[in-house]
C-alpha cells in the first residue's frame, strides 16, 4: 500500500504557518501596481488622480452589497452581528456619514462634482467587470469563502498610511479634508482583519481547504489589480 506521502498527501499548515502564507500574498497587492507606484511618487497628473478616484468610487459603492451578500449566506447570528458593522462603515448611520460619503468628499477635493461622481459616467468597463465579478463571487460562495476574500484588508493600512504621508506633499492642490477616508480606514481595516482572519483560520482546516483560501485571496487581489490595469490603460 502506498504511503500518504507517496500519493502526494500534504499535511495541513498550523495556524501560524497558514496565516503567514496568507500574508505572503501581499506581493500581489495593488500597492505594487505601476500606476499606484507613480501615484505614491507624486508623478500623476490631476486628470489621472481624478480618473482613479472616479473609478475607485464604483468599488466603494459596491462594498456594502458584497458584505450584504456575505450576511445573506451566513446562518450564524453572532457572525452577522459582527459583519453588519462593515455595511454601516460604508453606508453610514447613527451620525456617521460613512465611507461612501467620505469618498464623495475626496472626489470633490480632487475636482469632481458630487453629481458627476455619482453618475458613474467615468467608470471604465474593465473596472465595472472586475468589481461586479467580486460581488457575484460573494453572492455565490459560502459565507466563509466570502469572508476570506475580504482579507486583502490585511494589506490596506499601509497603503492608506502611505497616501496620508505622501499626498499632502505631492499633491498640495488636493483639499486636505478630502483625505478623511484614508484616515478612517486605517483603524477600521485593522479591526476587520482581526475578525476575518479568525474566521478563515478556523474554517479552512485541511491542506486542501487552506490552498483554496489562498486561491480565493488571490482572486480578490486579481480583482484589485485588474482595476488598476484598466485605469492605467485609460489614463496613463
Amino acid at each position: 500500500m502506498m504511503s500518504r506521502q507517496e500519493i502526494g498527501f500534504q499535511p495541513r499548515w498550523d495556524k501560524a504557518t497558514f496565516a503567514a502564507q496568507l500574508m505572503a500574498k501581499e506581493v500581489h497587492y495593488h500597492i505594487h501596481h505601476p500606476f499606484n507606484v507613480r501615484m505614491q511618487e507624486g508623478s500623476l497628473t490631476p486628470d489621472q488622480i481624478r480618473g482613479w478616484v472616479a473609478n475607485r468610487f464604483y468599488y466603494q459603492i459596491k462594498i456594502p452589497q458584497k458584505d450584504a451578500a456575505i450576511l445573506a449566506n451566513c446562518p450564524d447570528r453572532e457572525t452577522r452581528r459582527r459583519w453588519l458593522v462593515r455595511i454601516q462603515d460604508h453606508d453610514g448611520g447613527d451620525g456617521n456619514p460613512g465611507g461612501i460619503e467620505a469618498w464623495t468628499r475626496l472626489g470633490e477635493a480632487v475636482g469632481i462634482p458630487r453629481n458627476e461622481l455619482w453618475s458613474l459616467r467615468h467608470v471604465l468597463p474593465g473596472v465595472r467587470f472586475a468589481v461586479d465579478s467580486y460581488v457575484n463571487f460573494a453572492r455565490q460562495a459560502s459565507w466563509q469563502e466570502g469572508v476570506c476574500s475580504s482579507l486583502t484588508e490585511m494589506f490596506a493600512p499601509k497603503i492608506h498610511k502611505d497616501r496620508l504621508a505622501s499626498w499632502p506633499r505631492n499633491y498640495p492642490w488636493i483639499e486636505p479634508e478630502g483625505l478623511q477616508y484614508f484616515r478612517s480606514r486605517v483603524s477600521l481595516a485593522e479591526r476587520d482583519v482581526e475578525h476575518g482572519l479568525a474566521v478563515t483560520l478556523a474554517y479552512f482546516q485541511t491542506r486542501e481547504q487552506q490552498e483554496r483560501a489562498l486561491e480565493i485571496l488571490q482572486f480578490k487581489l486579481d480583482v484589485l489589480w485588474s482595476m488598476m490595469d484598466a485605469i492605467e490603460l485609460a489614463y496613463a
